[in-house]
């Protein structure tokens, strides 16, 4: 890699994974801020305990005159919040009227967009933010209060009359917006029996300010005192303490979503193997009111992160979040702040296997709550996080490749917040420019890698004849690109230009047995091939035999000093089974025989030759394999669920092209058998069927306590069947001379758009 890359490689690990604590790392909350600096000095009344944020307050306010991150109804209690901070202390005036005319010229139309659907927090902290305004002299609507402003008081004297409990799990009590809530609502006697044992209220900086003030409680007083120290800045964080792990949870995510992990390995493998051992060692806390919708991304986040490096967790703690029957309208309700959360389960439920629960159903649920949080256009909501439910949504997440990821990662730009309850959660180091910078370059210079190997690429097939032959599909781009994104490591090289190879070759004598070839010259080709003898065969035949035989040999020499032995046997036996499952093929479409589902799954399963492009890359990826695992059981299972899986989704797109032309296939097999079924109802069973059986390998593939094989060997099954479902998701992609064409480009050619 290049120098400059690498000096920016130094300093992001430097920023993230130095031992500075992870406080520095969350963005500071105006509203938290400004509710700490109106408390008073426990010794001298008259002045602030926390000057410091109130300094914060003065330097960061924006232009426009508010208070916050974003221009959404989030800033406008932040904004009253700060103005009676100042107020309170009779401080900047300036800041004050700026904050006034911001009031004035645009809440009213922030609060219209919403048309009367505020999200429960709102309700309940906006009118009481107004009232402290109020109390304090600010006069905000000169003109009389407008009817939208009205309406907002009306929802929470529906909330506090009703007393409305939120869905457990999901919101939180009414006395977590303690210091909006009326001042007879709750007296001091029930908000110190709510105190957590660090002395706060909720972890909530501006509940646990408010609950001082009027309780002078001295836990709440070391609480506020030891946050600031830790922050060690002028402003405070949303929540506090802050959950190290989820910080650091978030700083992996991040790097694997930018393609960067390739360079943390050693740093993200330490990072997961605190949370896993935390996870075992320690019992977790049960939740005595809610669950934080922090504590539901972290959940997910770790258990999708562990699950993708091979260990074994439980998702209970997550499973039953969705079970709830009134949870549909709660996230109606709020979905503008929970959506980040729901993301991350429906993540985490792409990986869940199969005899803990149906997966499906909690994919789809989440999927539909995610669909309509973001149908509806009351909620502004943050552009980065719209893209990236959209862009999650779009295409499975199997069927993405990982270097087009990275892509859209990168050109998203900043990462997404979560919401907290009552503000943002913002990690700031997920958003440093120079990590950006890194991952853009880092992009660029696998793309100049890929160029590089697709040329040489297109050279191979020009010298050995294939891409001259005269028939088939030429499919040298294709195969290419399947291998660089997703085995895209640039130290991975072996591994995508040995089953690029392998891939073109199969296609174009694929389409030897099945268009071009008479049953002779069929026939003659299998016969040299399992004798590994090119006599006897000339013309095509001989070029497809000897491009395969040099690979072969080729193949074998690069993996001798990684196996220290010869593997050609091994290689040539691969072939040698495909080869017969094409002639058996063969012979059925002649003689116009239709096999049995049994015969036909037990040819076909071969006749995908997924194992050609698997078998040399294990090979190749390292470490060393044995005899003795090559034929360990579990080493079996796991291609055996790969040629299941392939096979599946080859026949559910190419179905309709194969009755044409008279060819058999699982879908056309089922309905023969089932002469009373209807081809929906075919494509159902075997999708259902396709769905089990990728779970079962997924399960084999990640895991490391479920298989003997080195997990590199198992990554490799991975990969192969996250490019037959990038080819066969909802169509034919591989027979399509258009379908692919934007996605190479923007994998090879395209510069990143910023």
């Amino acid at each position: 890699m290049e120098k400059g890359i690498q000096g920016l490689l130094q300093k992001i690990k430097e920023e993230l994974f130095s031992s500075v604590d992870v406080c520095t790392h969350v963005s500071t909350s105006a509203y938290d801020t400004a509710w700490m600096a109106m408390i008073p000095h426990a010794e001298d009344p008259s002045r602030p305990m926390f000057p410091q944020c109130l300094e914060w307050m003065l330097n960061n306010q924006k232009e426009l005159g508010f208070w916050g991150d974003e221009l959404t109804i989030d800033c406008i209690p932040s904004t009253l919040a700060c103005m009676i901070a100042l107020k309170t202390w009779d401080m900047g005036h300036y800041n004050i009227e700026k904050g006034l005319d911001f009031i004035r010229g645009h809440m009213e139309k922030l609060l219209l967009e919403l048309q009367d659907n505020y999200p429960r927090w709102f309700a309940v902290v906006f009118p009481g933010m107004l009232e402290r305004a109020w109390s304090k002299g600010l006069e905000l609507f000169p003109q009389g209060s407008p009817q939208v402003v009205k309406s907002t008081f009306i929802e929470r004297q529906r909330i506090l009359e009703t007393k409305e409990v939120p869905i457990h799990g999901y919101g939180p009590p009414l006395i977590y917006y303690y210091e909006a809530l009326p001042p007879t609502y709750i007296d001091c006697a029930e908000v110190v029996r709510h105190l957590n044992a660090d002395g706060s209220l909720f972890q909530s900086p501006s509940a646990t300010a408010s609950a001082f003030m009027d309780t002078k409680d001295k836990r709440c007083q070391h609480y506020l005192e030891s946050m600031v120290q830790r922050c060690g800045c002028s402003g405070v964080p949303p929540v506090h303490p802050i959950d190290d792990e989820l910080v650091k949870l978030c700083v992996v995510d991040r790097l694997e979503r930018l393609g960067l992990d390739e360079h943390f390995h050693e740093e993200i493998g330490m990072v997961l193997h605190d949370v896993y051992r935390n996870q075992i060692e320690c019992n977790a806390e049960p939740i005595e009111v809610y669950i934080s919708p922090l504590q539901i991304y972290k959940d997910c986040m770790a258990y999708r992160l562990l699950t993708m490096h091979g260990y074994r967790v439980s998702q209970s703690t997550f499973l039953t979040l969705l079970d709830h029957e009134n949870l549909e309208s709660h996230v109606k309700k709020n979905h503008g702040y929970f959506l980040s959360s729901l993301l991350n389960i429906y993540r985490a439920s792409e990986l869940l296997f199969l005899g803990k629960r149906e997966p499906q159903n909690l994919q789809s649920h989440s999927r539909i709550l995610l669909e309509k949080g973001m149908s509806d256009e009351k909620i502004n909501l943050a552009t980065n996080l719209r893209k990236e439910i959209e862009h999650e949504l779009s295409i499975p997440w199997l069927a993405r490749v990982d270097h087009l990821d990275h892509r859209e990662c990168i050109e998203r730009g900043e990462a997404s917040d979560i919401w907290t309850g009552k503000a943002w959660f913002k990690i700031s180091c997920l958003n440093n420019n120079i990590l950006l910078v890194l991952a853009k370059e880092n992009y660029a210079h696998r793309q100049s890698i890929y160029r590089s190997e697709l040329k040489e690429l297109k050279g191979w097939t020009r010298d050995n004849g294939i891409s001259s032959i005269g028939f088939g599909r030429e499919k040298t781009v294709y195969c290419y690109f399947a291998m660089a994104t997703t085995a895209y490591h640039p130290h991975l090289r072996a591994v995508r230009m040995t089953s690029a190879k392998n891939a073109i070759l199969f296609t174009i004598i694929d389409d030897f047995f099945d268009v071009q070839g008479s049953m002779d010259e069929l026939t003659r080709f299998a016969d040299a091939v399992e004798r590994w003898e090119g006599e006897g065969i000339h013309g095509v035949g001989k070029v497809l035999f000897n491009a395969l035989n040099d690979l072969i040999n080729d193949t074998a020499m690069q993996a001798f000093p990684i196996q220290g032995r010869d593997i050609t046997g091994h290689l040539r036996d691969i072939w040698c089974q495909v080869i017969r499952s094409w002639v058996q093929e063969a012979e059925w479409g002649r003689k116009d025989y239709t096999p049995s589902i049994d015969e036909y799954i037990k040819v076909a399963t071969v006749s995908v030759a997924a194992q050609t492009a698997v078998i040399p890359s294990l090979y190749l990826v390292g470490p060393s394999i044995s005899e003795e695992i090559i034929h360990h059981p579990d080493y079996k299972k796991i291609v055996e669920l790969l040629m299941i899986s392939t096979r599946l989704l080859n026949d559910l797109q190419s179905y309709q092209k194969e009755r044409k032309e008279g060819m058999n296939n699982l879908v056309l097999l089922f309905m023969e058998r089932h002469p009373d079924s209807k081809i929906e109802q075919a494509y159902t069973y075997i999708t259902e069927t396709l769905d089990r059986t990728k779970k079962d390998l997924l399960e084999h593939a990640l895991i490391d306590d479920k298989n003997c094989v080195p997990k590199s060997c198992r990554k490799i099954h991975l990969i192969i069947l996250k490019i037959f479902q990038m080819f066969y998701n909802s169509t034919n992609r591989y027979d399509s001379p258009t379908a692919m064409i934007q996605d190479i480009n923007k994998a090879f050619y395209e510069p990143l758009c910023m």
